[in-house]
């Protein structure tokens, strides 16, 4: 009679696994890790294209950042050495003789010689008509157009020199007494303007016109000589 084999605990054979059996026996740890390794990979690829991309935007921005600069800095140094400056005026001589005498109406003119300098390195000045116009008390009292337009060269002074009388210059018996008490004062006070158009030249470019207007304060002594401290500052001009 044959008896049934049971299994006891003790003839029961332990299965022992090794490292490599767990890692094998848990397939979603190994996938994980593939993955993790596939992600960074892939991440890395990414870093460097986005590094190569940075770098040559970077480089892109630096050419583009000198070339401006290169060219403001032209720009500036093109605009120091060609702005054009506006002309400078200098009374130098102005008289009325009559004016020491009394009774000097008749005989009354007014002699004035003004300098046009041209300042400008590089930059020519074309002066078209050009009119003068004497003012006493701010009313106009004489004046008087130059008809010759000319071309003034750069670091060059041109000379306007004449002589206002006649009908050039109009003064009643009431103005020659104002004129009188005022010598009588010490000093009688004239402004002269001169009123022109001019264009500026440089090289083969001409500017637009502008309208210039220089005031030229006069202090006349008694004599009706021109006192020498209004012959030093140079006129105002502005452009309208």
């Amino acid at each position: 009679m044959n008896t049934p084999i049971t299994n006891t605990p003790q003839q029961q054979i332990p299965i022992h696994n090794t490292p490599d059996d767990r890692l094998n026996s848990r397939p979603h740890v190994n996938q994980g890790r593939q993955l993790r390794r596939h992600h960074t990979t892939r991440y890395y690829i990414h870093r460097v294209k986005e590094s190569l991309t940075t770098r040559i935007s970077k480089l892109i921005c630096a050419v583009f950042l000198s070339l401006v600069f290169i060219v403001g800095l032209i720009t500036f140094i093109l605009w120091l050495s060609l702005r054009p400056h506006r002309p400078r005026f200098h009374i130098h001589e102005f008289s009325i003789p009559s004016l020491a005498q009394d009774n000097g109406l008749a005989s009354a003119q007014a002699t004035y010689n003004v300098t046009a300098r041209n300042a400008n390195l590089n930059i020519g000045i074309y002066y078209d008509t050009m009119h003068i116009t004497l003012y006493y008390q701010n009313q106009n009292i004489g004046e008087q157009p130059l008809l010759f337009p000319f071309y003034q060269p750069p670091k060059n002074s041109t000379i306007l020199y004449s002589t206002l009388s006649g009908t050039h210059l109009v003064i009643d018996e009431a103005r020659w007494a104002s004129l009188v008490a005022a010598r009588m004062r010490g000093t009688v006070m004239f402004r002269l303007e001169v009123a022109s158009v001019i264009r500026f030249k440089v090289a083969g470019w001409t500017s637009k016109e502008h309208k210039m207007h220089a005031n030229c304060n006069i202090g006349v002594g008694p004599d009706g000589m021109l006192i020498p401290s209004y012959s030093i500052p140079k006129c105002p001009v502005y452009f309208t």
